[in-house]
């Protein structure tokens, strides 16, 4: 009779056995099909005598079916004792006698846990909402021109969205620091690749002049030897370069991508794909946001064999990520997995926690919705026929799209259950872009 014990909030140990005879038998069958084509010396393919072939294969086929039969074994114990087993058990043979009737053993194993799913209602929440306007729409076009930029040299100081030539020297106590000199270095005033407070002292200079200024570093700065340092710079003007933008006419139409160099289908493109990104920002937006509460409200422990498959996972990515990048990673190398902890146990709570309020409230993904969402994506592509199909021929892909239809249902849910507040954002911010 097998048996369960408690050995943890989510352990548990299955103590059952397995008849020797059923072992037997299966390794007996097992090594005759084997005979049939197994080559041994000395004689011809199926005329291998039996007890030969279980001189020779006997222990390595004994050790497979023992694998197999443990394996059903534990599945029919879990389907009748109800347990859903969080990743894979870890089994201990208690006697392994061949003599016996039956083979004991131990399976130890996790448990997914009771997700107590907290009470929305009381918690508030915010809903972001942006509506796209002109402006949008044209300094979008004008960042498109300034990526297309010529630059002529004028005689004047130097102003944002110039690009200026410089010798700069910078000192910490009355030393040159790491990286804290260069000769004939071009940047673009605005662009952020320097600090501000660099490319403001810069702002003002005309050619030719030389000035020394003071500056403190950030405490945050990538620069370790200098963060939260103050420096001494002297910076040496070259010259100054004005941005000549290119018109808005038909050949910057086509320059990118309309082909007949319409400026008008060029600005609607704009304005569609404008407003597909910001409403998934929107989107991610809110999702954050109830997820947040859903985590707040809601109580369970994470399996440890779910958290740390979910670490591995994030490990890989990451490492795949970097590669993707150009980054060269040395034979062997691996990250710490604690970089990842935190995210994972995250991830792992949402998906019981998601998967816990679609059984509950019933909010699964209907083949409607999942044919919206698939639509909706392919719209973003020059033919849209082509990738709903791609969609649709492989189910795993399905498989992804529906997830996105669930959250997208649980989002939905929570707004309607908890106490919202509207916020309207700028588009700078939606963006990530600093002002």
């Amino acid at each position: 009779m097998a048996s369960v014990e408690t050995l943890g909030a989510l352990q548990r140990r299955l103590n059952a056995f397995i008849p020797q005879q059923q072992v037997r038998g299966e390794v007996e069958a097992r090594l005759k099909r084997l005979g049939r084509t197994a080559k041994v010396h000395g004689f011809r393919p199926g005329k291998v005598p039996f007890k030969i072939l279980e001189q020779q294969y006997g222990a390595q086929v004994q050790q497979e079916v023992l694998g197999d039969v443990l394996q059903r074994s534990f599945a029919d114990e879990v389907r009748a004792n109800s347990l859903r087993v969080a990743g894979y058990p870890n089994f201990e043979l208690k006697a392994a006698d061949p003599a016996a009737g039956q083979i004991e053993y131990s399976a130890t194993f996790e448990v997914y846990p009771e997700v107590v799913l907290g009470d929305v209602s009381g918690e508030s929440l915010e809903r972001a909402t942006y509506a796209l306007i002109d402006a949008d729409i044209d300094n979008t076009i004008t960042t498109l021109r300034k990526q297309r930029a010529v630059f002529e040299p004028v005689d004047r100081a130097a102003q944002n969205d110039d690009q200026v030539r410089i010798d700069f020297s910078g000192t910490v106590g009355g030393t040159v620091f790491e990286g804290g000199e260069a000769k004939d270095f071009s940047v673009v005033l605005g662009e952020r690749r320097m600090l501000p407070d660099f490319e403001n002292a810069i702002i003002g200079m005309k050619t030719g002049e030389t000035k020394s200024f003071d500056m403190t570093f950030p405490e945050n700065y990538h620069g370790k030897d200098v963060a939260g340092k103050q420096a001494t710079f002297t910076v040496i003007l070259h010259s100054v370069e004005a941005p000549r933008l290119p018109e808005l006419n038909a050949e910057l139409a086509r320059l990118l991508g309309v082909e007949d160099g319409d400026v008008n289908k060029f600005k609607a493109e704009i304005r569609d794909n404008l407003t597909r990104e910001t409403e998934r920002r929107i989107k991610a937006r809110n999702k954050n946001n109830v997820m947040d509460v859903l985590l707040k409200v809601c109580q369970l422990e994470v399996p440890k064999a779910l958290l740390d498959s979910e670490v591995q996972n994030l490990t890989g990515q990451a490492m795949q990520d970097m590669q993707e990048r150009g980054m060269k990673i040395p034979q062997g190398m691996s990250l710490p997995p604690d970089l990842f902890v935190e995210q994972a146990q995250k991830r792992v709570k949402l998906g019981l926690i998601l998967a816990e309020l679609v059984k509950q409230h019933k909010l699964g993904a209907k083949p409607e919705q999942v044919k919206a969402l698939v639509q909706d994506y392919a719209q973003s592509f020059e033919h849209p026929e082509e990738v709903v199909k791609w969609y649709y021929s492989d189910p795993s892909r399905l498989k992804e799209v529906e997830a996105m239809v669930l959250e997208d249902n649980v989002v939905d849910w929570a707004m309607g259950a908890a106490r919202v507040s509207e916020r309207a954002v700028e588009f700078n911010e939606l963006m990530g872009k600093s002002k």
